[in-house]
């Protein structure tokens, strides 16, 4: 946690909702329950596209979703925004900016059925640009350190022989 704030807060989501019900999360209200991220924060939200290559910012891991208060996914986003602007030494107003934002874009979204346009959103327009430009090359360029790209096998994972590989690019 000392070399970094923010990588521990994502890197533990039990530990969140252990904080939550010590009696941390005494002032959060009960909201319905809903199809929540459950493991809610900054890097797990990004543009996402759709088939005929619209471009949205959209929550993009869902593998800890559940049906819970939607009060646990907004706390967490916050304290993820939050851990960023404090190891950024962001000034306290930006924070502050950041948490009206991030509440009036939900309430906005409560009193509305449209989605919210990024396109009008300055910042969001500009990642959003950036995204229909890269590829997943790019991501592993940037997240793989080899000079060829290659995801390592593990020990329950082997290669699948000439045939196989034909079999599944026919499949697919």
């Amino acid at each position: 946690m000392a070399r970094s704030p923010h990588a521990y807060m994502r890197g533990n989501t039990t530990k969140f909702y252990e904080w939550l019900d010590d009696g941390l999360g005494l002032g959060v209200g009960v909201g319905p329950p809903i199809w929540i991220c459950g493991d809610c924060h900054f890097g797990n939200l990004g543009p996402v596209a759709d088939a005929k290559g619209n471009v949205a910012l959209q929550i993009r891991d869902l593998d800890q979703a559940v049906i819970g208060n939607p009060s646990h996914d907004l706390i967490r986003l916050a304290l993820s925004l939050a851990t960023i602007a404090r190891s950024s030494s962001l000034p306290g107003i930006t924070t502050a900016r950041m948490f009206e934002a991030l509440t009036q874009g939900y309430v906005k979204g409560l009193l509305s059925r449209e989605a919210v346009d990024s396109a009008t959103v300055p910042t969001i327009h500009g990642l959003v640009k950036q995204a229909i430009h890269r590829r997943c090359g790019d991501l592993l360029k940037e997240r793989i350190e080899n000079k060829e790209p290659s995801i390592p096998r593990g020990k329950r994972f082997w290669s699948l022989s000439r045939t196989d590989a034909h079999d599944l690019d026919t499949l697919v």
